[in-house]
């Protein structure tokens, strides 16, 4: 029984948007009007919170109770160690100060682990880190990239990268 609701959360959870909550177009533009408060880029708190072994397999910035929030979900324990075996995280908190101090959650939720554990495959699928992503999409894309989540595509592993640019978004499809 337990096997079958996680697969019906897993299954939920590969077809919710990436960006859920950030699809009001109303909550987008607030969000895009506060990207530049934020003191780090995406790529500045992806490569922080590549500690060890910890890998990063999503990350975006958000809006928290009104707030510029950076959001990056990790794999602890490596790509390469399987996701119940593994400690899926979110490294969270405020962008907008001198130093990104995140505070740590580790996922106990059946949506966050399912969200996680699907991130966490995709990315171990893949032949490029979320850094090279980044740099990738920087290097050829004006704009502040603000949100890069890794999706099936075509039976493909992707990366679903959403760029700001002069108030709009740019949603960018890049391969694994």
């Amino acid at each position: 029984m337990k096997c079958a609701a996680l697969m019906m959360a897993f299954l939920a959870a590969t077809a919710a948007s990436p960006m859920a909550g950030a699809e009001d177009p109303k909550e987008t533009q607030a969000l895009l009007a506060a990207l530049p408060q934020s003191k780090l880029t995406l790529l500045d708190g992806v490569r922080q919170s590549a500690k060890g072994s910890a890998v990063p397999i999503s990350a975006k910035f958000e809006l928290e109770d009104g707030k510029l929030s950076l959001s990056v979900y990790t794999a602890e324990k490596g790509l390469s160690v399987i996701p119940e075996k593994n400690v899926l995280q979110e490294l969270s908190g405020s962008p907008t100060e001198n130093k990104w101090e995140p505070k740590v959650e580790v996922f106990k939720d059946v949506p966050h682990v399912a969200r996680s554990s699907q991130q966490l495959t995709l990315m171990a699928l893949g032949k490029a880190s979320l850094v090279q992503i980044i740099e990738r999409v920087e290097k050829s894309q004006s704009g502040t990239v603000f949100s890069v989540t890794p999706v099936i595509r075509n039976h493909k592993p992707m990366a679903e990268v959403l760029v700001a640019d002069k108030g709009k978004v740019s949603r960018l499809m890049q391969p694994l």
